[in-house]
């Protein structure tokens, strides 16, 4: 392309590389556009491999001007969100990790794991991003500091204790067996050990053993022995790096081999919490700054965790950065390079881990094979997959899968009900309604929908787009069984638009194994949901004959014991105390369900 650098502004922006059909290749930002835009072409530029292929692709670049450079980030961080440009860092949306939240505004608060920070009045705790580290401290917790467990609609109503009580894991307030003064001291001490503050946690609740002991209140002391005790243990397994209790996370990226790696260090109440890494393809040392700003303004997006200091170890201009990470977080961010001697330690640290982010050279890239095989217009870094199921022409469901460079992401999967498609068995009606319904849904678009079906329920989907202006939302693709029809063949056949004839993949390929891993997922995924609903309904229909019991009372009691034989297991007491059914219509199911028995 011919570039002249006098072409842009001097003033702050957000600029687009596109290539020859108007595709964004690229979105990056700038305090001055002119001289940004200007780099890129500057003779004798020393260009990470990744920056000279985009430039060898870039045909066009349109900007969009704003006012501060706070307005360029946030703009930058919506259109890569937006768009998912093959040459930006673009995050996969599932990396949200797991926090625990204290809901300290309920009279008796409970705690539990999420993976979205809401300005409620709650505190919240992490992040964990192993999600199985996070049950194992969960149910150490649990042993702890036995808080509530049961949702709120389930508290109100019970009227005896659980099973947890039982086990020592609550102290039932549901049922009026603890006092609000006693919970509340629970609570101070769970906040206190999740913060890290576990030393003076230590310190108080031994007093506190002390003084109920010379009180003669044994049973008390001994609880308190015993939760010392477990405290001790898990301290012992803690690592303290840090001599003051500020919440921190520690970012460093360092050149690899093959790009760029990143190390990231959770340090909550000078404990190490956990680490991460990343690592981003054909990138020089040269592009980390720039990156890791693009980088940060995404990783710690709305609802995400921020700490109250982050730690980078690339200097860049971070006012505009820090102003929107303290909005986020409702509370101010200190954002910049290591002070002091631990802080530079730390970022050694992170830089260590960081060398160990390369990816692995024996595993497959698999959006790089698809692009090529299905010659796709675009890097299919989030693929979709839908199928239809119904049973009889009754139950018309469409499940949908989620796979994030190669990895399936099953938060992201879901069903699409379709009750105006009843009776109807008609698949390529069910495809259609599902197209619509997905277009409603909105963002994140997938860059490769995969149908599973032939070149018939493609020819839906595509006539679908098209007729909404949609036609170049995102890639499709159908993958069909061969002639025998046994899913996961090696003669699956692959079909995508324009095209009269399957797409030829060798047999075996990773290409093709994957999709074929894509559709199997699909087809268990919304057969599994087809059946739980169905036994729901079942057990629904069986029910409503009993007077006063409706289908939405017999959905609940079925969520509640999962099957006709955990309904008729249950005492007349435990019936009682789903929500909405008294003791007199527990009395009727259990004489109903136990009828044929007598």
């Amino acid at each position: 392309m011919h570039f002249t650098h006098a072409d842009y502004p001097e003033t702050p922006g957000v600029y687009l590389m596109k290539d020859a059909g108007g595709r964004i290749l690229y979105v990056g930002k700038a305090k001055s556009l002119r001289k940004r835009l200007a780099s890129y072409f500057r003779s004798g530029a020393d260009h990470a491999p990744k920056t000279i292929a985009l430039l060898a692709k870039v045909e066009r670049i349109d900007v969009l001007l704003v006012s501060t450079e706070k307005e360029a980030l946030l703009l930058e961080e919506s259109l890569i969100k937006k768009h998912r440009p093959r040459y930006n860092i673009v995050l996969r949306d599932d990396k949200r990790s797991l926090l625990f939240r204290l809901d300290k505004n309920a009279p008796f608060p409970k705690l539990t794991l999420t993976r979205r920070v809401v300005r409620d009045g709650s505190v919240y705790f992490g992040p964990f991003t192993s999600a199985q580290a996070a049950r194992q401290t969960q149910k150490l917790l649990a042993a702890i500091f036995p808080l509530r467990k049961c949702a709120d609609h389930v508290f109100k109503n019970r009227v005896r204790p659980c099973l947890y009580h039982q086990l020592k894991q609550c102290l039932a307030p549901c049922v009026g067996l603890v006092d609000k003064e006693r919970y509340g001291e629970l609570v101070r001490q769970t906040e206190q050990f999740l913060a890290g503050k576990s030393q003076a946690l230590v310190k108080s609740m031994r007093k506190a053993m002390l003084a109920a002991s010379e009180a003669m209140e044994y049973e008390r002391a001994a609880r308190l022995r015993d939760q010392l005790s477990a405290i001790e243990r898990t301290m012992e397994s803690q690592a303290a790096v840090l001599h003051d209790a500020l919440d921190r996370d520690v970012i460093a990226v360092v050149p690899t081999s093959e790009g760029l790696g990143v190390g990231i260090l959770y340090l909550r109440g000078g404990l190490m919490l956990e680490q991460k890494t990343y690592h981003w393809d054909g990138l020089g040392s040269a592009e980390a700054p720039e990156a890791l700003e693009s980088f940060l303004a995404q990783f710690y997006g709305e609802g995400q965790f921020i700490p109250g200091r982050v730690v980078v170890s690339e200097a860049f201009e971070t006012t505009g950065l820090g102003e929107v990470l303290t909005e986020r977080r409702g509370g101010m961010v200190r954002l910049g390079l290591p002070r002091g001697d631990d802080e530079r330690r730390l970022v050694e640290m992170a830089r260590d881990l960081a060398l160990t982010a390369n990816r692995s050279p024996d595993a497959p890239d698999i959006p790089a094979l698809l692009e090529r095989a299905l010659n796709l217009s675009r890097l299919p870094l989030r693929v979709e997959c839908v199928d239809i199921t119904h049973h009889g022409g009754k139950g018309v469901r469409a499940g949908l899968v989620v796979y994030e460079e190669g990895q399936r992401s099953k938060e992201a999967s879901r069903v699409y009900a379709l009750p105006e498609l009843e009776h109807t068995a008609d698949d390529y009606a069910a495809l259609a309604r599902f197209t619509q319904r997905r277009l409603e849904s909105g963002e994140p678009w997938p860059d490769l929908l995969l149908i599973d079906g032939g070149r018939g329920q493609l020819g839906v989907v595509e006539r679908v787009l098209n007729e909404a202006g949609q036609g170049e939302l995102f890639e499709l693709a159908s993958i069909a069984k061969g002639p025998t029809r046994r899913a996961g063949e090696l003669e699956d056949r692959v079909f995508r638009p324009g095209r009269k004839n399957p797409v030829t993949l060798r047999p075996g390929s990773q290409e093709l194994l994957f999709l074929q891993r894509v559709r199997d997922a699909t087809h268990r995924f919304i057969i599994g949901k087809g059946r739980a609903v169905n036994r729901k309904n079942a057990l629904a229909g069986t029910l409503v004959a009993i007077p006063g019991l409706g289908p939405a009372l017999a959905k609940r009691l079925f969520d509640t014991f999962g099957s006709v034989a955990g309904l008729k297991k249950a005492s007349a007491e435990d019936i009682a105390q789903v929500r909405g059914i008294g003791p007199g219509l527990a009395e009727k199911v259990r004489a109903y369900l136990n009828q044929g028995e007598r």
